[in-house]
């Protein structure tokens, strides 16, 4: 299990910090960011693959293309063998770099080749493009806030809530419908009016 956090629009490394310090449970081993001006990526990681060289924010040979990941890519090995002949270099033994250089190759359509249970995000900085994913499954959780200046998104809620400029005001209608059912998590909406949950696949 790792964390993962970051924003497009604000200038604040100060919160990204913040965020990361609600994710730290997640991931204790190591702690990552990656800054761009108006955008920030940073990741708490849980050492298990490439255990030394694996730390996150992981790049493409540029360095235009920056990610961090929450979970497992299970057929990373055949996909790095693929982007190897296909002229990708290799700097890390991780899963997580092999999803950089899948989008590099593939784009978006890099989903079609991930076997595994994630949630990551991608800046690409060519395009100015950040570019969020998760499972087919939801396995992995990921959260937004989305308005007119700016997107925060997280693994946990209370990381995006570091904002203190987003109001906290329970979503009624959600929490009804827990209430009624037994669950919530089929739909964007969360308990917490604004943010919402990054849906599978």
């Amino acid at each position: 299990m790792c964390g993962i956090a970051g924003y497009f629009g604000i200038g604040n490394k100060f919160l990204l910090k913040k965020m990361l310090k609600t994710l730290k449970h997640r991931g204790p081993d190591d702690e990552g960011i990656f800054f761009d001006k108006n955008i920030a990526l940073g990741n708490t990681r849980l050492s298990i693959i490439d255990i030394k060289f694996g730390r996150q924010p992981i790049h493409n040979e540029k360095k235009d293309i920056w990610i961090v990941s929450n979970g497992e890519i299970y057929n990373f090995l055949e996909l790095r063998e693929e982007l190897i002949k296909l002229g990708h270099n290799f700097y890390t033994k991780s899963d997580t770099e092999t999803i950089v250089h899948a989008y590099e190759e593939w784009d978006v359509n890099c989903l079609e080749k991930l076997n595994g249970m994630f949630a990551f995000a991608i800046w690409d900085k060519r395009k100015r493009m950040l570019f969020l994913a998760r499972d087919r499954f939801g396995i992995k959780p990921l959260y937004y806030y989305l308005d007119g200046e700016k997107f925060i998104f997280a693994s946990e809620i209370k990381a995006v809530l570091q904002d203190k400029s987003i109001r906290i005001m329970p979503n009624e209608k959600s929490i009804f419908k827990f209430l009624v059912y037994g669950f919530n998590d089929d739909e964007e909406e969360t308990f917490f009016e604004g943010i919402k949950r990054l849906l599978p696949a």
